[in-house]
């Protein structure tokens, strides 16, 4: 018998949801009643949202889906009246509820508690008696029912209220998704974007994707020159490179956002469920979490990279730190640039902070959560942005300092004034799209509540949701400041064809493109020379010599300064310390270190002699000529007893070429290079 009325029960539900309703009210007014139970009473209009906050009948239909057993059985007269009162109270006037009387509320539970057990229902926290006025009357009462100016406010019974953001029926997600929409669950924006026109739309994407193409050009470029020659750009300009990959990730992602439209960033719409297209949140869609991974990651490491760069840019001006010291550092600089941004990816996952941008195509962060926008996108920008100024101001200081107060030679000068303006203008060209991009965030977060108010006042007829009760603010966004967003966050990467581009590049792209490449061995084996560069040194020393155990200066690209690594370290040697045996295979060695020529104004500067090896090819006798050409004819008389070099001077033209032949045939058939054979000959000796 229980069974029959059970499903009896469940068939009156079904009749209960009028279908001719299934759209709503179209307006937040009075409107009539279409729930069954509640039809037949001494009123038959209604207000919605209700006080248990339904925003339609038909949610409030099945809101009262476990009370229809203890209605249909009648276990108590009050019990019909009690909940019609909650889930379609009767109609007064806009914003205006009443409330049933207390004691309806408790006869009607007191009567129906043993069938509401028996069935395991339990009554709701939101029915509690104690919520209910101290009266004993019928609902409605009969001052209820009369005209708003003559009782309604004065009710002690009656509130007024603003009910807030209602999600639509039509934006509702799936509970175990986790999305989120102005506050509300399960809920999420519309697509595509909620506060543009179609056109503009349109327009935005095609112009996000024309610089996007622009931006990844640039930045691959600087890539392709690195890989074409990579000993040319060392430590401290080595992170522009790391700086430039990062932002042709950035491009390439909104390239790839501009092929997919909103294919990726927007939920497809589902007619049969009453479902609109939202945007899309939460790591459920891969490709939407491959691109917020790909973009969030190498946006934040680019912003590290260039911090980074700062930094060596300060080590080598204001404790002069070398090439070498500074490279030192490279796996500390790697780690914090590859593993702050990884781990604020991975935080942002676990929270389910990712949402679909339907403007662009891809998905970031902070495009609706105001939360994540100041936490993971200004807050590490603007850190990044005083730390980098801080170090590239007292980097700065310090090049003048040495400009103003080391006399140097007018070429030399040149050289550092001209290093001192490439390094601003870089990082003017960086800093300005940075600092926009960080202007427009703080706008937008300013504003996205005025705007989202703006929306649902346009939007709540058409959605059948509550109006805002009280707008003090309505404002619109331009569209102007979300592109000028996005082209900021794409020219930013553009500073590093700056600094690449020269002379030198066009001559190595040329090169490149007819099938030549350089055979200094320097380029080839930068690699080599750029990991261990002090073991270099330590093997290629005289034992005589003092070690230098950290190089200092501020040797940038050719550009060199008094206080350089190479003539600090030269400064420290006498010399006569580059002077070993005559004809000695270690004269040769310890000659790569270089002599020292006293200049004009007598101060000892640095002639590097690059080695036999790496300057003559087999049978050639033009390429011996390379170190004259360094240290000039006065260097040779003034180092006559130098080995191998006393002997062509001393020796006639015709003995001086057998020898020159003899000494490349050998220099050829030795294994390795020179460094190689020093260490065999160490250990001979030893």
């Amino acid at each position: 018998m229980d069974l029959l009325w059970v499903l009896y029960s469940m068939l009156t539900v079904c009749m209960a949801i009028n279908m001719e309703a299934t759209g709503s009210h179209s307006m937040f007014t009075c409107e009539p009643i279409t729930l069954r139970m509640c039809q037949g009473l001494t009123y038959n209009t209604t207000f919605m949202p209700n006080l248990l906050n339904h925003y339609d009948q038909q949610t409030a239909a099945l809101a009262m889906e476990p009370f229809h057993p203890m209605v249909n059985l009648e276990c108590s007269t009050e019990i019909r009246p009690f909940l019609c009162a909650l889930y379609a109270p009767v109609c007064t006037e806009y914003g205006h509820v009443t409330l049933p009387c207390r004691r309806l509320c408790q006869r009607a539970k007191s009567d129906c508690y043993k069938l509401m057990d028996m069935f395991g229902v339990t009554w709701p926290d939101e029915m509690q008696c104690s919520r209910f006025p101290d009266c004993d009357e019928s609902y409605p009462r009969a001052i209820d029912l009369l005209p708003s100016s003559d009782g309604t406010e004065e009710s002690p019974s009656s509130v007024q209220r603003d009910y807030g953001f209602w999600c639509p029926r039509e934006l509702k997600i799936e509970p175990d998704l986790g999305y989120s929409f102005m506050g509300v669950r399960d809920c999420s924006p519309p697509c595509p974007n909620m506060y543009f026109r179609k056109d503009e739309l349109i327009f935005a994407r095609y112009f996000i994707g024309v610089v996007s193409i622009v931006c990844l050009s640039a930045t691959l470029f600087t890539f392709l020159t690195f890989l074409i020659d990579v000993g040319r750009f060392r430590y401290p300009e080595r992170p522009i490179i790391f700086y430039a990959v990062c932002y042709m990730m950035v491009s390439l992602v909104f390239f790839l956002g501009f092929l997919l439209e909103d294919r990726v960033s927007c939920n497809a719409a589902s007619s049969g469920r009453f479902r609109a297209s939202t945007v899309t949140q939460g790591s459920h869609n891969k490709a939407c979490t491959l691109l917020f991974m790909t973009l969030y990651f190498f946006t934040m490491a680019g912003s590290v990279w260039w911090v980074i760069l700062t930094i060596t840019w300060f080590l080598a001006a204001v404790p002069k730190w070398g090439s070498e010291a500074i490279e030192k550092k490279a796996l500390l600089f790697h780690a914090v640039a590859w593993g702050v941004p990884g781990a604020l990816t991975i935080t942002l996952m676990a929270m389910n902070k990712i949402e679909g941008d339907s403007m662009s195509g891809v998905c970031f962060v902070g495009l609706y959560d105001l939360m994540a926008l100041r936490w993971f996108l200004l807050v590490p920008l603007s850190l990044d942005v005083v730390v980098g100024v801080v170090l590239l101001l007292a980097g700065i200081a310090a090049l003048n300092r040495v400009r103003m107060e080391i006399p140097l030679e007018k070429e030399n000068q040149d050289k550092l004034v001209k290093f001192m303006i490439r390094i601003g203008v870089f990082s003017v060209l960086y800093l300005v799209p940075l600092l926009t991009v960080i202007g427009c965030y703080l706008y937008e977060q300013s504003h996205r509540a005025a705007w989202e108010t703006t929306w649902v006042q346009e939007r709540c007829r058409e959605y059948h949701i509550p109006c805002p009760f009280k707008v003090e603010q309505t404002s619109r966004p331009d569209i102007t400041l979300f592109l000028i967003k996005y082209l900021m966050m794409l020219v930013v990467g553009i500073p590093s064809v700056f600094w690449v581009g020269s002379k030198k590049t066009c001559f190595e792209w040329a090169s490149f493109f007819n099938g030549h490449r350089r055979k200094d061995s320097t380029v080839h084996k930068s690699r080599q020379v750029l990991q261990e560069p002090d073991f270099t040194q330590l093997l290629l020393r005289d034992p005589n010599t003092p070690v230098v155990r950290k190089s200092r200066g501020t040797s940038t690209q050719g550009t060199s300064t008094h206080a350089s690594s190479t003539h600090l370290a030269m400064l420290d040697e006498p010399p006569s310390a580059s002077t070993s045996r005559a004809g000695s295979m270690r004269s040769k060695s310890s000659s790569f270190h270089g002599s020292l020529h006293r200049s004009r104004d007598g101060r000892y500067t640095a002639c590097s002699y690059r080695g036999v090896e790496e300057r003559i090819p087999h049978g050639s006798t033009l390429r011996l000529n390379d170190p004259l050409q360094h240290c000039g004819v006065n260097r040779l008389d003034s180092h006559s007893r130098h080995g191998s070099l006393q002997r062509l001077e001393s020796q006639s033209r015709h003995s001086s070429m057998r020898d020159l032949t003899i000494t490349a045939q050998a220099i050829q058939s030795s294994p390795g290079n020179g460094i190689h054979r020093v260490i065999e000959e160490d250990a001979t000796k030893a």
